[in-house]
């Protein structure tokens, strides 16, 4: 089947984007408004956008309301950010923060997730999460600012951390790590399942 994606109706545009680029990495995201309330949303338009310099990239696509999410308004404003990374075992209270509420709601709290201070930022981090990466705005790219429109966000990577017991021999061991991905629709996958194959030299 053919799809003229430019003459389809941008919910259809979505089912097939998010459908067949799978599975997608979670970034749960924590920023600070510009009144001191802590944020956590998740995000799975992300990804490792640059090494040297460490650079993450989200994309925020504009609701159909039109009023921009809380995470990408936070970052206008005090340009904090870390991203945490979402193990099996968080998937309900990740979830939980997926819903939306006023700018003046922690989703901490709402989520009853437990939030501790980073080293480099003010945004608080998700305390259980096993790999957190503390960053800095760094650039927003305005694809389109009406409904389903994206905007990429690039992040600087100041600090990372990682849970002793996820390290093995200088590395994230991905097993002890146990993401999840997001797949279509309500759709989750773990990263249980997994094989090798060598790199052809």
């Amino acid at each position: 089947m053919q799809h003229d994606i430019q003459q389809l109706p941008p919910q259809d545009r979505y089912k097939l984007l998010v459908g067949g680029i799978i599975p997608r990495p979670i970034a749960w995201v924590s920023t600070l408004s510009a009144n001191g309330t802590h944020n956590l949303a998740p995000y799975s338009f992300f990804s490792v956008a640059s090494v040297t310099p460490p650079v993450l990239t989200l994309t925020h696509v504009m609701p159909q309301t039109q009023q921009e999410k809380d995470t990408l308004r936070n970052l206008k404003d005090t340009g904090d950010a870390v991203v945490n990374i979402v193990s099996a075992n968080m998937a309900d209270k990740m979830n939980a923060t997926a819903a939306v509420h006023p700018n003046d709601v922690s989703e901490f709290e709402l989520a009853q997730v437990t939030a501790c201070d980073s080293q480099t930022v003010q945004a608080k981090s998700v305390a259980d999460a096993q790999v957190r990466y503390e960053c800095r705005l760094r650039d927003l790219i305005t694809l389109a600012d009406t409904p389903t429109g994206g905007t990429l966000i690039l992040l600087d990577v100041t600090h990372v951390y990682t849970c002793d017991s996820v390290m093995e021999n200088g590395h994230i061991n991905p097993e002890k790590l146990d993401t999840i991905g997001k797949l279509g629709g309500d759709l989750y996958a773990t990263t249980r399942d997994r094989f090798s194959l060598a790199r052809p030299h």
